[in-house]
């Protein structure tokens, strides 16, 4: 990556991996033979909002039809871009309205509310992309991904790394056996998504006439309005709204050691952290997980780990990097039993020891494009690599490490297919949320 080249223009450039819903996963039965362009609306039309719905549009195969945001500043600015669309507050009534002249929607907005827009559009038939985390809930997730497999609608999720030969690189050079068989892995991240004091702040704020309050907070709890506490992006680092570090990235990073491994569903998972607290996400978090092994691994189980804030693994864990090397500040290490690698998160992945691997062939890989294979998919020309039926159960993960988290120290075995911890009542009460009333949604 050049050093003019920003990260924002650089995801702009990210690309497309491969799948297979219930046809196979990411193929469409919505969208007939003939159809030549996509009738597309957005949901959020700011900061990530903005950049997906202009790389949506770039494909040149869309029609962008109505535009939604509380804010009515980002509205107005949204409007500019996309002259000619309609323009609404409220996403349920965006839908209700447009169901007849719309195709699909993009979603970004803050975590709370991903699943109950998702899951209304899929079940009108809509072609649903969504930004990561998929959802803010174990339980929504779950529940998405069943509901787009029923409808047969396409879905993406937006972790636009996937598509980039980056990731694709790294998953083709594990599955062709480059550092043998992966005896465990690990993965951070450095960011910090917190608040001092863990505690929620006294006092309220008058509501900025553009902001509509009652909206943006949806399905949480009310709580009164705290100038630049919540919206328009410090809301990540509370537990009523975002997932913290772990559920900003985690989806990002473990994206292609789960692709290239074939990773399904812990079996158990325990956390440390730097504080537990009901309103805040802690500061640094660390989490062991066990799964299933599978042809990619060395065991019947694999360990992995998950660290974020101020903590990263020890270079040593792995037999074949030299003493000294620094770690990117986010990405993944792989141990094989022939080799490590090291994934960076946007970057290239690099195979130890170097003196071992330093010829060792790059894959010739066709560019792809994360948002245009969407659009390609909701015409029913192609499939999506990063459909609801692999980025369910990748999100289903990273959310049980923030489940971990107010039980530091505990072992929490997972049934998967129950939906649910078998040894802690407790932490099954944290795998759905209750919604605030008047914000009921079928299936949720």
């Amino acid at each position: 990556m050049g050093k003019s080249t920003t990260r924002r223009t650089f995801l702009r450039q990210v690309a497309a991996g491969t799948a297979a819903t219930v046809l196979a996963p990411g193929w469409s039965i919505a969208a007939p033979a003939s159809a030549k362009r996509v009738r597309h609306a957005s949901i959020g039309v700011m900061g990530q909002g903005r950049s997906d719905l202009g790389e949506i549009f770039s494909s040149e195969k869309v029609d962008i039809v109505a535009l939604c945001d509380i804010d009515s500043r980002s509205l107005a600015e949204g409007a500019k871009l996309h002259p000619g669309a309609r323009l609404y507050r409220d996403w349920r009534e965006m839908l209700d309205k447009e169901r007849k002249n719309i195709d699909s929607v993009n979603i970004a907005i803050p975590d709370h509310m991903h699943a109950p827009a998702a899951m209304t559009a899929i079940r009108m038939g809509k072609h649903v992309y969504c930004e990561k985390p998929l959802t803010h809930e174990v339980y929504e997730a779950r529940k998405l991904r069943l509901a787009a497999r029923e409808e047969g609608v396409v879905t993406q999720m937006g972790i636009q790394i996937h598509s980039h030969d980056f990731y694709r690189t790294a998953v083709m050079w594990v599955q062709n056996g480059a550092i043998g068989k992966v005896k465990e892995w690990h993965s951070w991240c450095n960011a910090v998504y917190t608040r001092a004091g863990g505690k929620r702040p006294a006092g309220q704020d008058p509501v900025p006439d553009t902001v509509d309050w009652d909206l943006w907070l949806g399905v949480a709890p009310h709580r009164p309005y705290l100038n630049e506490q919540y919206h328009p992006f410090q809301w990540r680092c509370w537990r009523d709204f975002g997932g913290g570090t772990m559920a900003d990235f985690g989806c990002h990073i473990f994206d292609p050691v789960f692709t290239a491994l074939g990773i399904t569903a812990p079996m158990w998972l325990s956390a440390q952290s730097e504080m537990v607290s009901e309103e805040v996400w802690p500061a640094w978090l660390l989490v062991d997980y066990e799964f299933p092994g599978t042809a990619m691994t060395a065991g019947k189980t694999i360990k992995a780990t998950w660290s974020d804030g101020s903590k990263q693994p020890e270079v040593s864990l792995s037999p074949h990097i030299s003493a000294g090397y620094e770690l990117p500040k986010s990405g993944s290490m792989l141990i094989g039993e022939e080799g490590t690698m090291i994934l960076p998160h946007v970057g290239h992945p690099e195979l130890y020891p170097l003196e071992k691997f330093k010829d060792y062939a790059k894959p010739a890989l066709e560019p792809l494009n994360h948002y245009h294979e969407f659009v390609d998919a909701c015409l029913g020309n192609t499939k999506t690599g990063a459909h609801f039926d692999f980025a369910g159960p990748l999100t289903e993960t990273v959310l049980l490490g923030n489940i971990a988290n107010r039980f530091p120290g505990d072992k929490l075995e997972w049934d998967a297919e129950k939906l649910r911890f078998t040894n802690s009542k407790e932490a099954n009460t944290h795998i759905k949320r209750k919604y605030r009333r008047g914000w009921k949604v079928r299936d949720l």
